[in-house]
């Protein structure tokens, strides 16, 4: 295996792991990172949606009690089973949508021009939330995940869409639109977390087995290290966002967002970077 490619593999790994749980849109990120070192033909495509199979174990190591009660009192408690079809209505709408606009969406939107200005876009629309919330705005309804109802799963199904165009954040999506839709910050978040374990898993088998033509068996190393690496990143964010939401707002990552999307959308009108389509 050629070690630059190696090399790439860590630091999509690092991007995706970093990215794929904060506000900040991982998809973006790797787009703008395979265009700077070249990995961006169409077996990198399905690199990057399936390294995002080893982030999401992260979640599930860090919420595993809470995913073994669950599946464990599954048979006889209303209460978990609820929270599974919570879930399961809020993932249909990704699932539905995706099968049918997926790959429209990949063919002309994956670009970096619209990842910078969904950037913007949505940096702007987090520091709305957020000043909407402080001024009183959002009338919390559900302090935990375990409270909400299947309209506001559905609802928050249908805001997950919003993230198959890329620089949006599925995160983002989910724990601001949760917010805006009455859900704390916590119940949002946790939800988010929740709700991304079947989008990504699905999202990744899905994208192996449609493209299983462009790989090999030669492509192991380079998606095992991938995969790894996700993990340990994500694990570590996870952590840390769990820490960080209980005294903090969104607004820093709003102002990451309009920075860095700026910062993309000047170097490509100036010439200073090329950013490959």
């Amino acid at each position: 295996m050629d070690l630059v490619l190696l090399m790439k593999a860590v630091v999509m790994g690092i991007v995706e792991g970093l990215t794929e749980f904060l506000p900040i849109s991982s998809t973006g990120h790797l787009i703008l990172a395979g265009a700077l070192l070249g990995f961006d033909d169409d077996k990198a495509k399905v690199f990057d949606i399936a390294i995002q199979t080893g982030a999401i174990f992260a979640v599930v190591l860090v919420y595993w009690q809470k995913i073994r009660t669950t599946v464990a009192d599954l048979p006889t408690q209303r209460q978990a089973q609820l929270f599974a079809l919570n879930v399961l209505i809020a993932f249909i709408p990704a699932v539905v949508l995706g099968l049918l606009f997926g790959k429209t969406i990949k063919e002309h939107l994956f670009t970096p021009v619209v990842v910078a200005t969904t950037f913007i876009v949505g940096g702007f629309i987090i520091l709305w939330a957020e000043k909407r919330q402080a001024a009183g705005g959002n009338a919390v309804r559900v302090l935990d995940a375990d409270d909400m109802n299947w309209k506001d799963a559905l609802k928050v199904g249908l805001v997950q869409c919003l993230a198959m165009i890329p620089g949006t954040s599925r995160s983002g999506a989910t724990i601001i639109g949760g917010m805006l839709l009455g859900l704390s910050r916590k119940a949002a978040t946790d939800f988010s977390f929740y709700l991304a374990i079947p989008t990504l898993i699905g999202a990744g088998v899905y994208s192996l087995y449609k493209e299983r033509a462009l790989l090999s068996a030669a492509d192991i190393p380079l998606f095992a290290v991938g995969l790894v690496v996700s993990f340990l990143a994500a694990w570590l964010c996870v952590r840390w966002l769990l820490r960080f939401i209980a005294t903090h707002s969104f607004v820093g990552f709003a102002y990451y967002r309009i920075v860095f999307g700026v910062v993309v959308l000047a170097t490509a009108w100036s010439g200073t970077v090329h950013w490959a389509a």
